[in-house]
């Protein structure tokens, strides 16, 4: 009989699913990955096909099972995109449309309304988030609208909503409707202190309690995979959002420890122990994890065009052809070029939460080049990073919290050296690259083994946590401030009347 000593993490993310096999020391064993399909049905539009998504899961993971075996795994850890809203049938699992993901700025106009009744201090009170189209709660409430016959049918309990954790675990467990609370943390209708979906928030937006997913611990069980999927019930025994799993794999495990993932977007989210911050800067306050009941909170900023950014700069500008050629030709760059790019493709997020801002390219003259281009999106990817960092060092100093003292990065740009030391030299702070590139995976592949006695308590983990390299700033302090004010000058030239 063969040992179960393998954890299976599935890694649902917005362009692609991921699947690793990690052993009780945390290394990889196998691990394969497939492209998921965006469409842009219209401008600002942003959807899934959740079907795709459920077969590129079973694709993935069989794809390892056939290396590793389904005898070898003792448990299975999922980790998601998350505010991408999905609504399915309750009876057959079949979703009655596209899921609206993350990205999608359909309901700018139903967040103004909002705000304009005054929801706005409530909404950061209960959630610990800002009005915004980025949050489940008005995409569901679209869905509700929009797509004949839903309402009804949610409020006689024939459909369930969920983001993309909650989807999966339905069809994998052949009914299930179920979520953690890190994801729960994201609808814009949760109550982060109570741990309850909110009253007055789902009667405004008129949505059915019979259509809400059950919330549990991030740790624990979720049942089990039916056979018919990998040949044999899998229990499931972790769920985690894609940040927090992030900043779980980084071990962020003390208030302060903060992390930079830098994948489609960029999340920065730090660890705030048992306190609720409540932002002065609209930074986010939100659940990194719940186990045994007990919830331990973070701070977290988004920036929604990180990677996404090279991606543009490849596909839709056609001045790289991948985006490894990014590093080279930021490397010919002119260093004094004032070119800036402000990739606000989808509106900008936090600190500014502007859905109707829109990307331009500033400082232009017949001298620039496309390598300055190049240079000016990564850049701004570094100068969003420093937004956010300035502000929830604000907030975590009135707090009482310890500020960060280094950036724990991961993600696919991390690859990318000449972005790594621009992220230190902006942000005045070392860098760190974190071991494993997919610290995701790793975070959900942690959270279920502990509920198997896999990998020891949040002192281990943090014990063996390696770094592969410090990036260190060289640039002055001043040369910093300046390039940033010069970042902030270009962002203030975007901002949309609605600034709300």
């Amino acid at each position: 009989m063969i040992a179960q000593t393998l954890v299976l993490a599935i890694d649902q993310g917005t362009t692609s699913t991921r699947a690793i096999a990690f052993d009780e020391k945390g290394h990889a064993r196998a691990a394969a990955q497939r492209p998921l399909t965006q469409y842009f049905p219209a401008p600002g539009l942003v959807e899934h096909d959740p079907e795709e998504i459920w077969r590129s899961v079973l694709e993935v993971s069989r794809q390892v099972l056939r290396e590793t075996g389904s005898e070898a795994i003792a448990a299975i850890g999922i980790t998601n995109q998350r505010e991408t809203t999905l609504l399915w049938e309750r009876a057959t699992g079949w979703p009655i449309g596209n899921a609206i993901v993350w990205q999608d700025r359909r309901t700018a106009d139903l967040c103004a309304r909002l705000r304009d009744e005054g929801w706005g201090p409530h909404v950061a009170e209960a959630t610990g988030l800002i009005i915004d189209p980025y949050f489940s709660a008005t995409k569901l409430a679209w869905l509700l609208d929009t797509v004949p016959g839903a309402r009804a049918r949610a409020e006689r309990g024939e459909l369930c909503f969920g983001t993309v954790d909650a989807f999966l675990l339905f069809k994998l467990t052949g009914g299930l409707h179920a979520t953690d609370a890190s994801n729960a943390a994201r609808t814009m209708f949760y109550d982060i202190k109570e741990g309850a979906w909110d009253e007055r928030l789902l009667n405004r937006l008129q949505i059915p309690r019979a259509v809400l997913p059950e919330v549990r611990d991030s740790r624990g069980p979720f049942g089990e995979t039916e056979i018919e999927h990998f040949g044999a019930a899998l229990p499931i025994t972790g769920v985690l959002g894609d940040q927090q799993a992030a900043a779980f794999g980084q071990a962020c495990f003390t208030p302060g420890a903060l992390k930079a993932t830098y994948g489609t977007g960029c999340f920065v989210v730090a660890n705030s122990g048992d306190t609720k911050v409540q932002s002065a800067s609209r930074m986010l306050a939100t659940i990194f994890h719940q186990r045994e009941g007990k919830r331990t909170y973070a701070l977290e900023g988004a920036i929604f065009m990180a990677g996404a950014t090279v991606q543009w700069l490849r596909d839709g500008l056609g001045v790289i052809g991948s985006a490894a050629e990014s590093e080279e030709l930021a490397r010919r760059s002119d260093p004094d070029s004032g070119v800036y790019l402000v990739p606000a493709f989808q509106g900008l997020g936090a600190p500014f939460w502007d859905s109707f801002a829109r990307a331009a390219i500033s400082g232009l003259t017949r001298a620039s080049t496309k390598e300055d281009v190049v240079a000016a999106g990564l850049e701004a990817v570094a100068f969003q990073t420093r937004d956010l960092l300035d502000a929830m060092t604000k907030d975590m100093a009135v707090s009482g919290l310890p500020a960060p003292e280094t950036v724990r990065a991961d993600g696919g740009m991390t690859a990318n050296d000449w972005f790594m030391q621009r992220l230190a030299d902006i942000l005045q702070k070392p860098v760190e690259s974190a071991s494993m590139a997919e610290t995701t995976a790793l975070g959900a592949a942690y959270i279920a083994g502990q509920a198997m006695g896999f990998y020891g308590d949040d002192d281990d983990l943090a014990a063996n946590r390696i770094a592969v390299r410090t990036f260190l700033p060289r640039m002055s302090a001043s040369e910093s401030a300046e390039r940033h004010a010069g970042w902030l000058k270009a962002v203030s030239k975007v901002r949309s009347e609605d600034q709300g």
